[in-house]
């Protein structure tokens, strides 16, 4: 049963910086369950997401200009008679310091991460309002926008400012039969966060303090949207599904553990 309910062949689904990291896990998942999947970014990728003999479309968009939005959902809906599914992937930030990084870096961040699928809903609203099946939108959010984000204040804000987005749009255009959801994804292991984290060790070490004993992975959050845009969550929208392994230790038990060592000392 879950095989049928999980087959997505004949739907269109695109996927937002589908290129790379975990946007490409998603479209490689997409692909797998037998959808057609198409993939945007500002330039054109090395190589594109592949499952087999299957391969995404890659259709060149700046996802923080409204008009390209329009047109490139306007001309998927044109070529492939519809879109069924939107994941809002693309996003990201650099480490700053906060008290000193430039107005345009903020603007940049928030246009990327808020903005953008905001930008992309948008146009997907107007060809999925029309469809007898409506469709599914699924942002990509962060732990960063539940928790403080340190050096990446702007990215914090933008992603919790996506969740308020999605349950909003959940509200406004359930009764065209679009659901909206988010997923707040933790840490996941990628080749950006490899380098970031000193490679195989770090990625270890790191995946070795959290509950699940691992950092997670593209596919991860790959099947928690096949979960989402799937009938199986026919009666879910607005919801906020946290992938993250069970999510970070909290400061205050490395806190009481200092506490409990400093007064044994005494």
């Amino acid at each position: 049963m879950t095989d049928a309910v999980l087959d997505f062949s004949g739907s269109r689904v695109l996927v937002t910086g589908g290129t790379a990291g975990i946007g490409r896990g998603i479209a490689e998942a997409f692909l797998e369950r037998g959808a057609t999947v198409i993939v945007c970014g500002r330039r054109d990728p090395e190589e594109l997401p592949t499952w087999g003999t299957r391969k995404a479309e890659f259709r060149k968009c700046d996802v923080r200009r409204a008009d390209q939005c329009r047109e490139l959902v306007d001309g998927i809906a044109r070529d492939d008679g519809g879109l069924d599914v939107l994941v809002n992937n693309a996003g990201g930030s650099p480490e700053v310091d906060s008290a000193t990084c430039s107005p345009s870096l903020i603007e940049g961040v928030i246009q990327l991460n808020l903005t953008a699928a905001f930008f992309m809903s948008q146009a997907a609203h107007a060809v999925m309002k029309d469809q007898p099946s409506g469709g599914s939108i699924i942002n990509i959010s962060s732990v960063s926008a539940v928790r403080s984000s340190p050096r990446s204040a702007a990215y914090g804000a933008a992603k919790a400012g996506l969740l308020n987005l999605t349950e909003s749009l959940a509200m406004e255009w359930g009764p065209q039969r679009i659901r909206v959801n988010a997923l707040i994804v933790g840490l996941v292991a990628t080749g950006n966060s490899l380098a970031h984290y000193g490679g195989d060790a770090g990625v270890k070490r790191i995946g070795a303090i959290l509950p699940l004993q691992r950092m997670g992975t593209p596919r991860d959050v790959a099947d928690a949207c096949l979960y989402l845009a799937s009938p199986l969550a026919a009666y879910v929208s607005g919801a906020k599904l946290e992938v993250h392994g069970g999510g970070e230790k909290p400061v205050f038990l490395d806190l009481a553990e200092i506490a409990r060592g400093g007064a044994g000392k005494d």
